[in-house]
């Protein structure tokens, strides 16, 4: 119900409440933290890759490599399944990231079962990569949300 002095939304012109607003800066708050993840991403490949070669050989690098495609994987379906859900129902986002969860459980369950038995790769650097990654990307995350300039009500 409306009142006279409230404002009835326009169809046309979208949200009167600045709800499109808040999508936008929430879009440039995940774009932000995407990209520093990729960022990431590019270090762990280089020096992971590097240091892993330094201290176990090629499998030291291929190890490397493996952890910071399952980082890779794991930290950008976090941010894209955010960036698909950002102004939709809390009940559709949450549905949205538990099945991305649940995908990203099954894909990691699928990697490790090929990885079981091989010798390719050292399965030491790959979880030191693997961690290095889960924790930078959180922490990327965190500095992306925290500087990231959304408005906490609606006006």
């Amino acid at each position: 119900m409306t009142t006279p002095d409230t404002p009835t939304p326009d169809p046309t012109t979208g949200p009167a409440d600045g709800a499109g607003e808040n999508a936008a800066a929430e879009r440039r708050v995940l774009r932000t933290a995407l990209r520093d993840t990729l960022l990431l991403i590019g270090a762990l490949v280089v020096l992971g890759g590097g240091i892993g070669f330094l201290v176990a050989g090629l499998p030291g690098l291929w190890g490397a490599l493996v952890g910071a495609a399952i980082a890779a994987f794991f930290c950008a379906t976090t941010i894209w399944s955010m960036m698909r859900t950002v102004g939709s129902s809390p009940a559709r986002m949450a549905a949205f990231v538990m099945g991305a969860w649940v995908a990203k459980i099954v894909v990691l369950i699928v990697v490790l079962a090929v990885l079981q038995g091989r010798t390719f790769y050292d399965p030491w650097v790959l979880i030191a990569v693997l961690a290095v990654g889960a924790i930078g990307s959180a922490l990327l995350d965190y500095r992306a949300v925290n500087s990231g300039r959304v408005p906490y009500v609606q006006p």
